[in-house]
């Protein structure tokens, strides 16, 4: 019930959903009551119109969002085409002479820091890797991300960017699920010694420890799809390697294990029950591990499966 103080009566205020708003006069208006509930209101629809999607990128004034995957997150100053305000050509030879000095100036006058120039480096890496390895926008995002905290918190300090551009992409790959190797990674950066992919993995667990990256475990039946796809193998070898990774993880063989030496084992295991004969060491290969750790998964499943006749 509502009060009278005075001449002035305190009514329910108006739904959220009657009131609505209009652009021509700049308020707000309660269609219950007719009410103008705000008046004066600065519209921040755009002022002209566009009819074709060239035409609305062509009269924008604005560009796009912020990127971690792009030098300066997307957001950077250039001293544009020899033109006016209005668009329109500058007249007159010394008018355009100017602008070139101006340009020229800016060019020469722009420096970038090690830590900018470090990152652009790093990012352009990511770019490689991402394409080579068909990894989503998102997964790109994270990496460059990753880095750039890295590179700001001093971790690149002292340590190759290729090393650490391998740790973040294979940090982000983890993050989203996505079944990729240390050493694919690696390959693909072409450090191939052995001291090399040791520094990956360091590098990996520092950053994990001093950014607080939480990291899920990919389920083994992740990497199987990948292996099987590699290999080429049909699909009752896929169903029957799955079985054996969700039997062995009821078994409890797949604590503190390898998710990839896992389903490397199931997938030669399922292999040899169909007759399709593959390698240990082609396996393995596709896998991103080492045949050892495949001869070793292999044995331990099967003998807690009681699979025989392999």
């Amino acid at each position: 019930m509502s009060e009278i103080h005075g001449d002035r009566e305190e009514r329910e205020p108006c739904p959220p959903d009657k009131i609505i708003y209009d652009p021509q006069r700049g308020v707000r208006i309660c269609l219950e009551t007719g009410e103008v509930l705000e008046e004066q209101i600065i519209g921040d629809e755009a002022e002209w119109r566009a009819y074709t999607p060239e035409e609305k990128s062509r009269r924008a004034r604005v560009g796009g969002p912020v990127s971690y995957a792009k030098p300066h997150m997307g957001i950077d100053v250039y001293i544009g085409t020899l033109r006016e305000g209005s668009g329109r050509k500058i007249r007159g030879l010394s008018k355009r002479i100017e602008a070139i000095r101006v340009q020229r100036g800016f060019r020469m006058g722009r420096t970038l820091g090690s830590l900018e120039k470090n990152i652009n480096q790093a990012i352009q890496l990511i770019d490689e890797i991402a394409a080579k390895l068909e990894l989503p926008m998102a997964v790109k995002e994270e990496a460059a991300k990753l880095y750039r905290e890295a590179a700001h918190r001093g971790l690149t300090r002292g340590r190759s960017i290729e090393s650490m551009v391998a740790a973040v992409v294979y940090a982000a790959c983890r993050s989203h699920q996505i079944p990729c190797t240390l050493d694919e990674i690696s390959r693909l950066l072409k450090l191939r010694e052995a001291d090399a992919k040791r520094e990956v993995a360091r590098n990996y667990r520092l950053m994990v420890r001093d950014l607080d990256i939480r990291i899920p475990v990919i389920e083994p039946e992740r990497f199987v799809y990948r292996i099987a796809s590699a290999l080429k193998l049909p699909d009752p070898v896929i169903v029957d390697a799955i079985k054996i990774v969700k039997e062995s993880r009821r078994k409890g063989l797949t604590a503190g294990k390898d998710p990839s030496g896992l389903a490397a084992a199931a997938v030669y295991l399922a292999s040899l029950k169909h007759g399709v004969r593959k390698t240990q060491k082609e396996v393995a290969n596709v896998a991103g591990v080492t045949e050892v750790t495949v001869r070793n998964r292999y044995k331990e499943i099967a003998k807690a499966l009681n699979i025989n006749n392999v």
